[in-house]
Order: C-alpha cells, then structure tokens, then sequence
C-alpha cells in the first residue's frame, strides 16, 4: 500500500517521503480501515521539523493523527462495526492512550488497522474530509468549551486567528448561543469569520494590544472564555483580556514569549487558565452528537491529492490557510 513517512530524525518537511509498506490484516478486537482522507494539524508541522515531543522521531512514523474512511475488514471479537461503515479514528488510541502520527503510525496511508475502541461512527451529513477535520481540532474546541467553564448563552467568546481550532469554537461558541470576537492579521479572513458568525472582529497588527479592544467591546468586562491559540507570545494579552471569573483554554504554542508571563492579572478577577490536549472518546461522541443535531459543517480551507502531501504540508506551514487544509486519499 502507499504510505507517506517522516524519516527517523527529521528536522523539516524534507524528511516527509512516500513509501510502500504490506497491507496490515486485522486481529482480534481490530478493524481495518480504507482511509479516504486526513487532515493537517499545526502538530504535523513540529513533528516533521523534530519539534513535537519528545524531540526528532525515532523510527519512520507514518504522519497524521486525523483521518477518516470506511471499514474493509474487521477482526474476530469486534461487535458495532462492519464492512462499509464509515467511521473516523480517534486522536488517542490504546491503553495507555498514546497519539496517532506521533507516537504511533497515523493516517496519511491507504489503509490502517486500529483497534475497533478507537473508531466512531462518522455524523451522517458529513464528507470523509469533513470527518477528517474532526479529531485533534473540532475535539479540542468542544473540549475548551464544554468541560471547564461551560458556554452559555450570552457569553462572549474570544478565539485567537483564523485556523482549524479557532473557527471550530467560532462555530461551536454560536451554536451555544455566545457572542464570538475573533482576532487576525487579515482583513480578508476577518470577514469571512464575519460570515460564519463573528460578532466582533480585531486585526491584531493594526490594534497590538488587542486586550484593550476587547475590553473595549465589552464594556470593560473582557471575555468570559478565552481560546488561547498563540501560546506564551499571545499569553500577556490573555490575561488582562480575560473578564471576572473567566477562563483560558490554553491550546496553543505557536508564538514565542514577549514580555511577563506571569498571571498576576488574572488574581483580582478570579479568573482561571485550563490546559487543553484534544480530548478522549466520550468529549468526541459528544461533539458528534452536537454536529448531528446543529448541521454543522466543518471549514476547509483546501482539499490536496494524495500525491501533493509535501505541498500540503507547506501551504500549511506559509499560514495563508482559514480553516483546515485536508489530503484526499
């Protein structure tokens, strides 16, 4: 079968090739899976460059945690499952859980065996690349508001850029009847965000303390949730961003430090910062129970060809993207 792997050591996307490796068979309590489509995360990027955890890969690991097809053979013992359901893996699978696309082999292949635990059923209105866009990011934005300070009608929501997560919690933060103020260095992107519900919108280049603006839109109360995306560059923001008795969902690590770090401001208001790592099978079941309900569809930015992987990757990594960037199997 053709496979992509990111080569023991790699340190950049040049250490993405394609490979051929034997169709797996399923065992016991396992389902073999024809995969139709995966997904990128910002985790793809800092795995293949050696960043992600851990450090440079230690033996050739297929890439992607999120990928979504239907099923071509099952395994003895497995119950639920049959040939031609189209399911979607979970981002964690096993006992101990352990991450697809990095620890464990992931899913830009033709074919996957997991274990049948680690499947769910793909909501019944959605593509195989909608589905695929749903189990690092639409989990982790279902996971930042749902299971710390739970969205409420009528919150303010404040989500940091234009990507997979941050356009997850827009959607998700609507449905829950919220106000959404969503930030970006693009015009263009803001008004699309505009166009999927934003409330409010803040171009962080023209308005750097963009805190102040959300203060601002708030009558100085600042935003009951936070989905924090940029990491500890953005962090300082956060705190005086956030209002009384909020929270932060802290996701992301994608800038670099700028300034004190310390939560000081934070104190008076009572407010609280939660980490957030994707989520278990229960948070997805949930979140697949709201799309099914609420018809919501997830946004792809770009749809690539299995043969254009590294072109995936790279359009990725340039930023240009607004919402998920997907490869067809």
């Amino acid at each position: 079968m053709n496979v992509y792997e990111v080569v023991t050591g790699s340190t950049s996307i040049d250490g993405l090739r394609r490979a051929e490796r034997a169709r797996p068979e399923p065992g016991a309590h396992e389902v073999l899976v024809r995969v139709r489509a995966a997904s990128l995360n910002f985790r793809d990027i800092a795995v293949v460059r050696g960043k992600y955890i851990g450090g440079p890969l230690r033996h050739d690991t297929i890439p992607l945690s999120d990928g979504a097809g239907e099923v071509e053979a099952v395994g003895e013992g497995v119950e639920g499952l049959a040939v031609g359901d189209r399911v979607v893996a979970t981002f964690m699978q096993g006992n101990p859980p352990l991450a697809l696309g990095s620890p464990l082999d992931g899913m830009l292949t033709e074919y996957v065996c997991l274990n049948a635990n680690g499947l769910l059923p793909i909501p019944s209105d959605l593509s195989f690349e909608e589905a695929a866009t749903l189990p690092c990011a639409a989990v982790t934005a279902w996971n930042a508001l749902t299971e710390g300070k739970t969205v409420r009608p009528g919150d303010t929501v404040l989500t940091l850029g234009t990507g997979g997560v941050s356009l997850f919690a827009l959607q998700l933060a609507r449905m829950a009847g919220a106000r959404v103020i969503i930030t970006s260095s693009s015009d263009d992107k803001l008004e699309r965000a505009r166009a999927l519900g934003a409330d409010e919108t803040i171009n962080y280049k023209r308005e750097p303390d963009w805190d102040r603006a959300v203060r601002g839109l708030t009558g100085g109360q600042g935003a009951d949730h936070v989905i924090e995306l940029g990491g500890s560059g953005t962090l300082p923001n956060s705190y005086r961003a956030v209002g009384p008795r909020g929270e932060i969902a802290l996701i992301g690590v994608l800038t670099l430090p700028d300034g004190d770090l310390s939560p000081h401001a934070m104190m008076f208001k009572g407010a609280t910062m939660r980490g957030i790592f994707v989520g278990d099978k229960a948070l997805f079941m949930g979140l697949n129970r709201a799309i099914e309900v609420n018809g919501l569809k997830p946004v792809i930015d770009t749809v690539f060809d299995f043969d254009d992987a590294v072109e995936a990757y790279n359009y990725l990594r340039s930023a240009q993207h607004f919402g998920k960037v997907v490869i067809r199997i």
